[in-house]
């Protein structure tokens, strides 16, 4: 079966983009250069934040970062942690509304992601992720269809999870289906806000 073709980009959805860490993130930058892909630095940054050769130092976090642009517009922001051992790890995902702070309440609430601020912006904590919120000043679409069709969760005990999210209210995209052939289990929901959201649990052991 021939598969439709994504929609757009990441840009003028409630996920904006993307963030990963890297310990040298001008070999990087350099590497995708070399491999033909648009460093956006300059473009995705108000003018008032310098840009030198692609990269940009963000004072209020202490790093610095780059901006790429990835097959199908979706957009991937590159952050310095010079600290890290591995050679990439996620880092955040950036999301973007006209409603901040109810949709940081929603996944504090629903995830119990532990709230805070990273720099200038609201966030909030998961275990290996920061949940980044960006006021936007134009209507944002859903996830679904888009290049980035949708985020995912590992959860323990995910089917007490997803019977949680029913007395929550929230409706489930897809119930609670275990995969045998994989040795995982999966469900599907949507936000408020039209943020596509995948839950597993055992992904962890691979």
């Amino acid at each position: 079966m021939r598969q439709e073709a994504p929609k757009g980009g990441t840009k003028g959805t409630t996920v904006n983009h993307i963030g990963f860490q890297v310990p040298n993130l001008r070999r990087v930058v350099d590497k995708l250069k070399a491999a033909g892909y648009p460093i956006v630095t300059r473009a995705e940054l108000p003018p008032a934040i310098e840009v030198e050769d692609d990269l940009a130092y963000i004072g209020d976090q202490k790093t610095s970062i780059a901006f790429v642009m990835a097959p199908d517009e979706t957009k991937v922001e590159l952050f310095e942690n010079q600290a890290m051992r591995e050679p990439i790890a996620l880092h955040h995902i950036h999301f973007a509304s006209q409603k901040v702070d109810e949709m940081k309440a929603w996944y504090v609430k629903v995830f119990g992601a532990k709230p805070g601020r990273r720099g200038s912006f609201e966030a909030a904590d998961l275990p290996g992720v920061n949940l980044t919120y960006q006021a936007s000043t134009e209507p944002v679409t859903g996830t679904r269809s888009r290049a980035l069709d949708h985020i995912g969760f590992e959860v323990k005990n995910l089917e007490a999870f997803c019977k949680k999210l029913e007395g929550m209210g929230i409706k489930l995209d897809r119930p609670y289906t275990r995969v045998e052939a994989l040795g995982i289990a999966i469900a599907f929901i949507t936000d408020p806000f039209g943020t596509y959201i995948e839950l597993t649990e055992g992904l962890d052991k691979f």
